[in-house]
């Protein structure tokens, strides 16, 4: 009890100097709880979502995929006859069945030729309006489709474009463009998590979406009273034979659960990664409080010994606050986790993911998960100090300072932190020697974590010669202040080593990204201009779901200034190779023989040109040697929905460009002689090179052809390739930052609290300077400059750890094709800088604080 008096009376005459890292706690539970809370409301809202869209029965034709999606390469969706809706109807315990026709393989764009589509990455699906949307979906608008002029669209998209009763909108596929005016709008009873849904009348469906009538991509069944989902399947199984797939509700909406767990696991544990990065860093902040705390208190703790108290309860006094510490900051935190994911839920509605705060999902765990890693973390972070606590002896009560630092201690420390850190640079050496990427990508991350842990460890050492060299370079120009602002920063290396250590883990990593994005760039750019000799490359908006229309291709094919079009068709294939295995579903490229110009692919066996010959074909220099292939030997292909040939390998590609790695190739005259022209897959690039000095002619003229009839595609030159290259990873690397900003965030309040500690600590001193003619400007212009080099000394360490490692990844990245090193500079000098910013900002408070005080009221202090 007495122990916990003494805690107690400890933690609120500090509580002050505990609130920034009880902040510190708070920040890195609430990001880990609202990530829980965020990433289960996704859950939900799409389990409410498949379980109230899905049927009880599902028949859908062969070749769909488990999620019910309806695209292809073809650009149609597969269909069955009509027939089987009847015979259907005639299984055992149907109560009733709907045909339906749905594809996602359509881009739609109002009168000005704006696309629709969501901006969050969901698809947009057009289909025949049916039953069992009707359950979901209540038209508040107009009414439902019924002809072939009639369009009915859902309430977001219909709000989000500014749809209105009467406009016109056109729907692009592979078909041609049909063109409807709004006839009504449809609002989810349930969440609609974004995707943009247009619905025709099912004739006019058939017509626009498949090419003729007759036809349903899915079935709904209905089952009867008292059968069961499982009967139900069985029964319609049975009636239809095996050409056919039929799933129940529970078994769609558990694949596109798994399809969405899949993406949302990505987030999930990307964004748990950075809470841990900003635990590791809040780990620091802790540290340097206790220490702190108990060096002021030394005589408080020797005087506790002097009247019996025993070590282990120093020690465990020390624990009990920290224990405090942790379960507000963590309870706390919770609730700005569930604050932080409601945040969330508003700004994906901004990008057109519509999450409702009805399906907000805290699950136990969530809480749980919080609190006992607030705590634990917190109390792991507390036990050095405490333990030193228990340390103090009797003596130190008769003494007015702390009792001196252990040299011996200091020297181990310095000696494990040098033998981790070689052997850290060791790894990265390794790493970047390494012939094969997967090895060397092991021992990248080896030499990541053993050089983080050596410049922690060694960080004491570091702080005593860095300090004094920006001292030299920074600090003497300010004369004796700068001088004075030296010695505080080096007074207690290892507090300094500490606090600069803390801002040095996020400002590593952002240098390490920064470098290996800024390599990719120039990577793919080099080979860009040593490898690509066409002039524009034309692409549909969204590669993942966009196909090129024949009538584009055609367009492209009939605009004025150009030399050659060449088309590029990616296939799938069941290969048997020479040494006897079968692999399925395998990608085979088709293009025009003028592809071996437009990309001037590096081979290291054989003529690329002669790929295009009849039945003959080429492989990746990776893929001949795993399965004993060389020129001359017969690849049995068998096409997808087509026949199977015997193609001749004509030439081996080099597999370390990062242009069409891995791909194969053969001519499009091949695949159009054993594929039907029905099952034809269709063109995902198209390729044009203009005719000499016309150039910009041919780009506008391009463009213009395809800007009314096909708005869905982009063109793009090599500058504008370029471009968007950098701008995708660029968008990658700063949502990166911006998660890595919590860590910045907490070590920020690590420098906070450290100078608030230390002006605390220095209240005498700071009276008797002030005394001595020190003014209130020069006492706060200490104290910046004191924060300024802190923040630097992490900003210097941070960046030449990150930039090392970032150097070492793209070695690895080279074996893959990615061979340019380039160091963003620019980036680098502005986090430098900036990191100088962050000294000034930090010492706001504490050097206001300090200014303040009373000179007699300082001098008296004990």
């Amino acid at each position: 009890m007495t122990v916990l008096k003494t805690s107690m009376r400890n933690f609120f005459a500090h509580k002050g100097r505990m609130a920034l890292s009880a902040i510190a706690v708070l920040l890195s539970v609430a990001f880990v709880c609202g990530t829980l809370v965020f990433t289960d409301t996704m859950n939900t809202t799409f389990d409410n979502l498949f379980k109230a869209t899905s049927s009880d029965v599902t028949v859908t034709a062969k070749g769909s995929s488990d999620t019910g999606e309806t695209t292809s390469r073809t650009g149609k969706p597969p269909v069955m006859p009509a027939s089987v809706l009847g015979e259907i109807r005639t299984a055992q315990g149907v109560k009733a069945a709907e045909g339906t026709v749905f594809s996602t393989s359509v881009t739609v764009v109002d009168a000005d030729k704006d696309k629709l589509s969501p901006s969050s990455g969901a698809p947009t699906i057009v289909g025949s309006w049916n039953g069992n949307d009707a359950r979901t979906m209540k038209i508040t608008s107009g009414t439902a489709p019924k002809g072939p002029g009639q369009v009915m669209v859902d309430a977001d998209t219909a709000d989000k474009h500014h749809l209105r009763l009467g406009d016109d909108i056109g729907m692009i596929n592979v078909l041609g463009t049909h063109h409807a005016r709004v006839s009504g709008i449809a609002t989810f009873t349930v969440t609609n998590p974004g995707a943009a849904i247009f619905y025709l009348d099912t004739k006019t469906a058939q017509q626009n979406l498949v090419g003729r009538t007759g036809v349903y991509t899915n079935v709904n069944v209905t089952a009867a009273k008292g059968v069961t989902d499982e009967q139900l399947k069985k029964n319609v199984t049975a009636a239809l034979g095996r050409g056919y797939k039929v799933q129940t509700a529970k078994e769609v909406a558990k694949a596109n659960q798994k399809n969405v767990e899949s993406i949302l696991n990505v987030m999930k544990y990307a964004m748990l990664g950075f809470a841990g990065i900003a635990f590791l860093v809040g780990i620091f902040l802790i540290i340097n409080t206790f220490s702190m705390l108990v060096a002021q208190r030394t005589r408080e703790i020797g005087l506790m010994r002097a009247i019996g108290s025993s070590r282990s309860q120093v020690n465990r006094s020390v624990l009990v606050e920290a224990l405090l510490l942790g379960v507000i900051g963590s309870v706390l935190g919770v609730g700005a986790g569930v604050g932080i994911a409601v945040g969330l839920m508003k700004l994906m509605g901004t990008m057109g993911m519509h999450l409702s705060t009805d399906d907000l999902t805290v699950a136990w765990t969530t809480p749980t998960v919080g609190l006992l890693l607030g705590v634990i973390v917190t109390v792991l972070a507390a036990y050095l100090p405490a333990r030193r606590a228990g340390k103090v002896s009797p003596m130190a009560a008769l003494r007015d300072a702390g009792a001196p630092a252990d040299a011996r201690a200091g020297l181990v420390r310095a000696l494990i932190g040098l033998v981790l850190t070689g052997a850290g640079v060791a790894s990265l050496y390794a790493a970047a020697t390494a012939d094969k990427a997967k090895s060397g990508s092991g021992m990248l991350g080896l030499g990541v974590v053993l050089t983080l842990i050596g410049f922690v460890v060694i960080g004491p050492l570091l702080a005593g010669g860095l300090v004094r060299v920006l001292g030299a370079v920074i600090l003497r120009i300010f004369g004796p202040v700068g001088r004075m602002a030296e010695r505080n920063a080096l007074r207690n290396p290892r507090r300094t080593g500490a606090t600069g250590a803390a801002l040095m883990i996020g400002l590593a990593l952002v240098a390490c990204l920064s470098v290996v994005g800024s390599s990719m760039v120039a990577s793919a750019t080099d080979q860009l201009d040593k490898t690509v000799g066409t002039d524009f490359i034309i692409g549909p908006d969204n590669p993942q779901n966009g196909l090129i229309a024949p009538q584009a291709v055609k367009a492209i094919k009939g605009t004025p200034g150009l030399t050659r079009v060449t088309e590029y068709r990616p296939a799938l294939a069941d290969f048997t190779t020479p040494d006897g295995q079968t692999l399925r579903d395998t990608d085979i490229t088709a293009a025009d023989p003028t592809y071996a110009t437009d990309l001037r692919k590096k081979t290291v066996a054989g003529n690329l040109k002669d790929a295009y010959l009849p039945d003959s074909m080429s492989v990746h220099e990776k893929f001949a040697k795993a399965h004993g292939i060389h020129l001359g030997s017969k690849i049995t292909v068998a096409f997808k929905d087509g026949a199977t040939a015997h193609l001749t390998v004509r030439a081996i590609t080099s597999s370390d460009e990062v242009i069409d790695q891995g791909a194969k190739y053969t001519s499009l005259a091949t695949l159009e002689k054993y594929v039907p022209a029905d099952q034809m897959p269709l063109d995902a690039l198209v390729f044009a090179t203009a005719k000499d000095g016309q150039q910009a002619a041919a780009y506008k003229a391009l463009k213009a052809a395809l800007h009314d009839g096909h708005p869905e595609l982009t063109v793009r030159d090599q500058t504008d390739y370029k471009q968007a290259l950098k701008d995708q990873i660029g968008q990658l690397l700063n949502m990166i930052y911006g998660l890595l900003a919590l860590a910045i965030i907490v070590a920020i309040l690590g420098v906070v609290n450290t100078l608030a500690l230390s002006v605390v600590e220095r209240t005498r001193e700071i009276g008797l300077m002030r005394a001595i003619g020190l003014s209130r400007r020069q006492l706060r212009r200490m104290i910046r400059l004191e924060s300024v080099v802190i923040a630097v000394f992490g900003a210097l360490l941070g960046l030449g750890l990150g930039m090392g490692w970032g150097a070492t990844a793209q070695k690895l990245l080279a074996l893959e094709g990615l061979k340019v090193l380039e160091i963003p500079w620019p980036t680098i000098i502005a986090v430098f800088i900036g990191s100088a910013f962050v000294g000034l900002f930090a010492a706001l408070i504490p050097a206001f604080r300090a200014g303040r005080m009373n000179v007699l009221n300082a001098i008296a202090t004990d």
